[in-house]
Protein backbone atom coordinates (compact mmCIF):
# COMPACT_ATOMS: atom_id res chain seq x y z
CA UNK A 1 0.00 0.00 0.00
CA UNK A 2 2.78 2.48 0.99
CA UNK A 3 4.17 1.82 -2.34
CA UNK A 4 1.63 3.33 -4.19
CA UNK A 5 2.57 6.88 -2.42
CA UNK A 6 6.00 6.67 -3.37
CA UNK A 7 5.59 5.57 -6.85
CA UNK A 8 2.51 8.38 -7.52
CA UNK A 9 4.91 10.80 -6.08
CA UNK A 10 7.57 9.89 -8.54
CA UNK A 11 4.95 10.02 -11.57
CA UNK A 12 4.26 13.42 -9.83
CA UNK A 13 7.75 14.95 -9.97
CA UNK A 14 8.52 14.04 -13.34
CA UNK A 15 5.65 15.84 -14.59
CA UNK A 16 6.52 19.08 -12.12
CA UNK A 17 9.51 19.08 -14.50
CA UNK A 18 7.64 18.00 -17.64
CA UNK A 19 5.69 21.41 -16.79
CA UNK A 20 9.07 23.15 -16.18
CA UNK A 21 10.07 22.86 -19.60
CA UNK A 22 7.09 23.51 -21.36
CA UNK A 23 7.06 26.58 -19.25
CA UNK A 24 10.36 27.37 -21.18
CA UNK A 25 8.92 26.72 -24.24
CA UNK A 26 6.56 28.66 -24.12
CA UNK A 27 8.47 31.78 -22.18
CA UNK A 28 10.91 31.84 -25.28
CA UNK A 29 7.69 31.60 -28.05
CA UNK A 30 9.45 35.00 -29.41
CA UNK A 31 13.40 34.41 -28.89
CA UNK A 32 15.11 34.57 -31.50
CA UNK A 33 16.69 31.31 -32.99
CA UNK A 34 15.30 29.75 -29.79
CA UNK A 35 15.16 25.67 -30.06
CA UNK A 36 12.64 23.64 -28.19
CA UNK A 37 13.18 20.97 -25.46
CA UNK A 38 11.48 17.55 -24.99
CA UNK A 39 11.38 15.80 -21.99
CA UNK A 40 11.78 11.97 -22.00
CA UNK A 41 10.46 9.69 -19.15
CA UNK A 42 11.95 6.21 -18.34
CA UNK A 43 10.11 3.45 -15.55
CA UNK A 44 12.51 3.21 -12.78
CA UNK A 45 13.98 0.18 -11.26
CA UNK A 46 12.19 -2.82 -10.91
CA UNK A 47 12.46 -5.16 -7.52
CA UNK A 48 11.27 -8.95 -6.71
CA UNK A 49 8.39 -9.07 -4.22
CA UNK A 50 6.56 -12.09 -2.54
CA UNK A 51 3.14 -12.83 -3.81
CA UNK A 52 0.73 -15.99 -3.19
CA UNK A 53 1.11 -18.80 -5.26
CA UNK A 54 -0.08 -22.44 -6.60
CA UNK A 55 2.44 -25.41 -4.83
CA UNK A 56 5.45 -25.59 -7.15
CA UNK A 57 5.40 -22.09 -8.90
CA UNK A 58 7.73 -19.54 -8.62
CA UNK A 59 6.47 -17.29 -5.13
CA UNK A 60 8.45 -13.56 -6.49
CA UNK A 61 6.82 -11.13 -8.91
CA UNK A 62 8.57 -8.31 -10.04
CA UNK A 63 6.74 -4.74 -9.09
CA UNK A 64 8.32 -1.53 -10.83
CA UNK A 65 9.60 1.81 -8.72
CA UNK A 66 7.87 4.45 -10.58
CA UNK A 67 8.87 7.03 -13.23
CA UNK A 68 12.16 9.24 -13.65
CA UNK A 69 13.20 11.81 -16.27
CA UNK A 70 15.46 9.54 -18.53
CA UNK A 71 16.41 13.44 -20.39
CA UNK A 72 16.12 16.27 -22.02
CA UNK A 73 16.30 16.54 -26.27
CA UNK A 74 16.64 19.99 -28.06
CA UNK A 75 15.02 19.75 -30.69
CA UNK A 76 16.53 21.56 -33.82
CA UNK A 77 14.08 21.42 -36.43
CA UNK A 78 13.92 24.17 -38.86
CA UNK A 79 12.09 27.70 -37.82
CA UNK A 80 11.03 30.38 -40.07
CA UNK A 81 13.16 32.95 -41.00
CA UNK A 82 11.94 36.43 -40.71
CA UNK A 83 12.66 39.42 -42.49
CA UNK A 84 13.83 42.48 -40.92
CA UNK A 85 15.98 44.50 -43.52
CA UNK A 86 18.54 45.14 -41.19
CA UNK A 87 21.92 44.37 -42.38
CA UNK A 88 23.28 43.00 -39.50
CA UNK A 89 20.53 40.36 -38.66
CA UNK A 90 21.85 37.27 -40.21
CA UNK A 91 20.26 34.10 -40.25
CA UNK A 92 21.26 30.69 -41.78
CA UNK A 93 19.14 29.07 -43.78
CA UNK A 94 18.93 24.88 -43.55
CA UNK A 95 22.11 23.11 -41.56
CA UNK A 96 24.71 25.31 -39.63
CA UNK A 97 26.04 26.95 -36.97
CA UNK A 98 28.55 29.84 -36.54
CA UNK A 99 31.52 29.41 -34.72
CA UNK A 100 32.13 32.43 -31.85
CA UNK A 101 34.48 33.20 -28.95
CA UNK A 102 32.80 33.45 -25.60
CA UNK A 103 33.84 35.51 -22.96
CA UNK A 104 36.06 33.28 -21.38
CA UNK A 105 37.53 32.52 -24.48
CA UNK A 106 36.15 29.14 -25.64
CA UNK A 107 34.53 28.18 -28.53
CA UNK A 108 30.92 28.53 -28.95
CA UNK A 109 28.06 27.68 -31.64
CA UNK A 110 25.21 30.21 -32.71
CA UNK A 111 22.05 29.77 -34.90
CA UNK A 112 22.38 33.54 -35.56
CA UNK A 113 20.68 36.56 -34.77
CA UNK A 114 21.64 39.91 -34.56
CA UNK A 115 24.98 41.27 -34.92
CA UNK A 116 27.22 44.03 -33.76
CA UNK A 117 30.70 45.89 -34.74
CA UNK A 118 31.98 45.70 -31.24
CA UNK A 119 34.58 48.56 -30.08
CA UNK A 120 37.68 47.06 -31.80
CA UNK A 121 35.60 46.51 -35.43
CA UNK A 122 35.30 43.26 -35.11
CA UNK A 123 31.81 41.22 -36.33
CA UNK A 124 30.35 39.69 -33.09
CA UNK A 125 26.67 38.52 -31.84
CA UNK A 126 24.62 40.91 -29.96
CA UNK A 127 26.01 39.65 -26.40
CA UNK A 128 29.29 40.07 -27.11
CA UNK A 129 30.36 37.09 -28.51
CA UNK A 130 32.97 37.62 -31.60
CA UNK A 131 32.57 35.59 -34.97
CA UNK A 132 35.72 33.34 -35.09
CA UNK A 133 36.25 34.44 -38.33
CA UNK A 134 37.60 37.78 -37.40
CA UNK A 135 35.97 39.99 -39.89
CA UNK A 136 37.52 43.58 -39.23
CA UNK A 137 34.93 46.29 -40.00
CA UNK A 138 36.95 49.60 -41.32
CA UNK A 139 35.58 52.60 -39.42
CA UNK A 140 34.86 54.48 -42.26
CA UNK A 141 32.49 51.57 -43.86
CA UNK A 142 28.63 52.83 -44.69
CA UNK A 143 27.33 49.33 -45.46
CA UNK A 144 27.76 45.88 -45.00
CA UNK A 145 26.79 43.01 -47.57
CA UNK A 146 26.69 39.00 -46.52
CA UNK A 147 26.38 37.11 -49.48
CA UNK A 148 24.63 33.57 -48.98
CA UNK A 149 28.02 31.89 -49.07
CA UNK A 150 28.99 34.16 -46.54
CA UNK A 151 31.25 36.23 -48.22
CA UNK A 152 31.77 39.54 -46.04
CA UNK A 153 31.42 42.96 -48.22
CA UNK A 154 31.92 46.11 -46.91
CA UNK A 155 31.26 49.46 -48.55
CA UNK A 156 32.22 53.21 -48.01
CA UNK A 157 32.26 56.26 -49.91
CA UNK A 158 32.98 56.08 -53.37
CA UNK A 159 34.74 52.91 -52.96
CA UNK A 160 34.29 49.72 -54.54
CA UNK A 161 32.98 46.55 -52.30
CA UNK A 162 35.73 45.49 -49.72
CA UNK A 163 35.87 41.62 -49.20
CA UNK A 164 36.55 41.47 -45.07
CA UNK A 165 36.42 37.82 -45.29
CA UNK A 166 34.21 34.61 -45.56
CA UNK A 167 32.06 33.58 -42.23
CA UNK A 168 31.74 29.54 -42.40
CA UNK A 169 29.26 27.03 -41.24
CA UNK A 170 30.09 23.87 -38.69
CA UNK A 171 27.51 21.32 -38.38
CA UNK A 172 27.49 17.99 -36.09
CA UNK A 173 26.42 14.48 -36.14
CA UNK A 174 23.82 14.98 -33.48
CA UNK A 175 23.18 18.58 -32.88
CA UNK A 176 20.35 17.58 -30.05
CA UNK A 177 22.63 16.89 -27.56
CA UNK A 178 24.74 19.68 -27.68
CA UNK A 179 24.67 22.12 -24.39
CA UNK A 180 22.79 24.79 -24.53
CA UNK A 181 25.14 28.07 -22.61
CA UNK A 182 22.43 30.72 -22.69
CA UNK A 183 22.18 33.54 -25.15
CA UNK A 184 21.65 31.00 -28.05
CA UNK A 185 25.29 29.74 -27.99
CA UNK A 186 25.83 25.97 -27.63
CA UNK A 187 28.83 23.86 -26.68
CA UNK A 188 29.60 20.37 -28.13
CA UNK A 189 29.36 17.40 -25.95
CA UNK A 190 30.88 13.48 -26.10
CA UNK A 191 27.42 12.82 -27.05
CA UNK A 192 27.14 15.49 -30.32
CA UNK A 193 30.54 14.96 -31.60
CA UNK A 194 33.10 17.38 -32.83
CA UNK A 195 32.35 20.09 -34.58
CA UNK A 196 32.42 19.75 -38.79
CA UNK A 197 33.38 22.81 -40.69
CA UNK A 198 32.41 23.89 -43.87
CA UNK A 199 31.49 26.22 -45.92
CA UNK A 200 27.83 27.82 -46.51
CA UNK A 201 26.09 26.32 -49.33
CA UNK A 202 28.22 23.08 -49.86
CA UNK A 203 28.45 19.47 -49.02
CA UNK A 204 24.85 20.00 -47.28
CA UNK A 205 25.44 22.97 -45.40
CA UNK A 206 22.98 25.68 -45.19
CA UNK A 207 23.29 29.14 -46.52
CA UNK A 208 22.85 33.19 -45.23
CA UNK A 209 20.01 35.34 -44.99
CA UNK A 210 20.78 38.68 -44.33
CA UNK A 211 17.95 41.14 -43.31
CA UNK A 212 16.69 37.78 -41.47
CA UNK A 213 16.22 36.57 -38.21
CA UNK A 214 15.73 32.71 -37.55
CA UNK A 215 12.34 32.35 -35.29
CA UNK A 216 11.75 30.36 -32.84
CA UNK A 217 10.61 26.99 -33.59
CA UNK A 218 8.57 26.66 -30.70
CA UNK A 219 4.69 26.21 -31.68
CA UNK A 220 1.74 27.43 -29.14
CA UNK A 221 -0.61 24.93 -30.06
CA UNK A 222 1.45 21.53 -29.47
CA UNK A 223 3.15 23.15 -26.33
CA UNK A 224 -0.47 23.93 -24.90
CA UNK A 225 -1.69 20.45 -25.97
CA UNK A 226 2.03 19.05 -23.91
CA UNK A 227 0.88 20.55 -20.90
CA UNK A 228 -2.68 20.10 -20.59
CA UNK A 229 -1.45 16.55 -21.15
CA UNK A 230 1.11 16.76 -18.42
CA UNK A 231 -1.86 18.72 -16.35
CA UNK A 232 -3.92 15.53 -16.68
CA UNK A 233 -0.63 12.69 -16.05
CA UNK A 234 0.04 14.97 -12.85
CA UNK A 235 -3.40 14.96 -11.56
CA UNK A 236 -3.88 10.71 -12.14
CA UNK A 237 -1.02 10.75 -9.64
CA UNK A 238 -2.25 12.35 -7.22
CA UNK A 239 -5.67 10.30 -7.31
CA UNK A 240 -3.56 7.19 -7.23
CA UNK A 241 -2.45 8.74 -3.62
CA UNK A 242 -5.77 10.31 -2.49
CA UNK A 243 -6.92 6.54 -3.10
CA UNK A 244 -4.19 4.82 -1.34
CA UNK A 245 -4.90 7.03 1.69
CA UNK A 246 -8.46 6.44 1.45
CA UNK A 247 -7.23 2.58 1.57
CA UNK A 248 -4.60 3.21 4.66
CA UNK A 249 -7.51 5.01 6.54
CA UNK A 250 -10.11 2.36 5.85
CA UNK A 251 -7.90 -0.91 7.17
CA UNK A 252 -6.59 1.71 9.94
CA UNK A 253 -10.28 1.04 10.85
CA UNK A 254 -10.88 -2.43 10.83
CA UNK A 255 -12.05 -3.20 14.47
CA UNK A 256 -12.22 -6.92 15.10
CA UNK A 257 -15.42 -9.05 15.78
CA UNK A 258 -16.24 -9.88 19.11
Amino acid sequence: MIDSLYIAATGMNAQQQNVDTIANNLANVNTPGFKKVRVSFQDMMFREVARASLPGEPAMSRLGGGVSIAGTTRTFEGAELRKTDSPLDLGIRGEGFIEVTTADGSTGYSRGGTLQVNRDGLLATSQGHVLKAAIHVPADATALAITPEGRVLARGGARDAVDLGRIDLARFTNPAALQPMGDNIFRPTEASGDARPGRAGEEGMGTFAQGHVESSNVKLVEEMIELMIAQRAYEVSTKVIQASDEMMAMANGLRRGG
